[in-house]
């Protein structure tokens, strides 16, 4: 395990940095955001392969409004109106997509600096309480987030524990581009996912509209695998500037493939979350032009799902304990 200083918060407390890994695939980690900043692949003949988008300059990461490589939290995607009804009582929060509430605030989970709880060369265990209140949220929350190396798979488990009954809803945000190349856009690359459904969005806010709609015969067809660039015309891409829209797994077991045809890097993610969340990264291009856009790839719970009765549940109570356990499984093609 390596550890170093890269930098410092506001009020100067410092952020380090931590490298996992020690073969194919490697990981740097901060305890800032507990935010993923390096995920990289070399191949036989040891060139790495970066696989994510990230900031030279880690002060970037404290401005950044884009949730690179964060860990979303207390609710990841967004909650209508900033506010929502649990057991009879009104909850209102930050409003920090106003009037909505996205990736859990202001400053949610991915603006925090979390503790150490254990390290290891191939492993990093990060916590984080949250306490009773805080962006509007009900309870006292543990929240853990474990970084592990195996071979060739990053496994992040992310993990909660509450006092209270609380919406709760935890992934990661990375961008990818398995080209490796700013100049090699991330619409070129190849996608699959087994979901027959999506859920469109009502307008620009983003915010489901509460059907599951089909995804035969659209744009959101990712069943057999295609290029993310042949997209086409469709009304719900219009809407939200491209992708971003959630899509119902047809069965959790199965594995969302990412592919880059020049590279030639795949990435299967697995999670144990009803779907996933696919946003292409548009919004990259205003903001950081120079980064390129990525594919970011969350499996979560449906968004909205406090406010939405029709939507499974994402509420944790009390004596039992949230779990997002994520697979990325990286490998080249010959």
């Amino acid at each position: 395990m390596a550890r170093q200083v890269v930098g410092a918060t506001a009020d100067g407390t410092p952020i380090n940095a931590f490298d996992i890994g020690t073969g194919r695939l490697r990981a740097q980690i901060l305890d800032y955001g507990a935010i993923l900043r390096s995920l990289s692949y070399a191949d036989a003949t040891a060139e790495r392969t970066e696989l994510i988008l990230s900031f030279d300059d880690v002060d970037a990461y404290l401005r950044d409004n884009a949730y690179l490589g964060i860990v979303a939290g207390r609710y990841a995607n967004r909650i209508a109106g900033s506010a929502f009804t649990l057991d009879g009582t009104r909850y209102e929060l930050s409003a920090n997509e106003t009037p909505n509430h996205l990736h859990g605030g202001t400053l949610g989970f991915g603006r925090r600096h979390w503790r150490v709880l254990s390290e290891s060369e191939d492993r990093l265990c990060l916590g984080y309480h949250s306490p009773d209140g805080e962006e509007g949220y009900p309870g006292n929350v543990e929240v853990r987030a474990e970084f592990c190396i195996d071979d060739e798979r990053l496994i992040l488990t992310l993990q909660a524990s509450t006092d209270a009954a609380t919406p709760m809803n935890l992934t990661n945000h990375a961008y990818f581009n398995l080209a490796g190349d700013a100049a090699i856009p991330a619409s070129a690359q190849w996608l699959q996912v087994l979901a027959d459904g999506y859920l469109p969005v009502a307008d620009g806010a983003l915010l489901p509209t509460g059907e599951i709609a089909p995804v035969q015969g659209t744009p959101f067809d990712f069943r057999q695998g295609r290029v993310l660039e042949d997209a086409g015309y469709h009304p719900q891409l219009d809407l939200a500037g491209g992708y971003d829209h959630y899509l119902v797994m047809s069965d959790r077991r199965a594995g969302v493939v990412l592919f880059s045809p020049h590279s030639r890097i795949r990435l299967t993610l697995s999670s144990n979350q009803p779907g996933l969340q696919v946003y292409d990264g548009h919004q990259l291009d205003a903001a950081y032009p120079q980064l390129g856009r990525g594919i970011c790839l969350e499996p979560t719970a449906y968004p909205d799902a406090p406010n939405r009765s029709g939507f499974p549940d994402a509420i944790l109570r009390p004596g039992t304990t949230y779990l997002n356990r994520i697979e990325y499984r990286v490998e080249r093609d010959a």
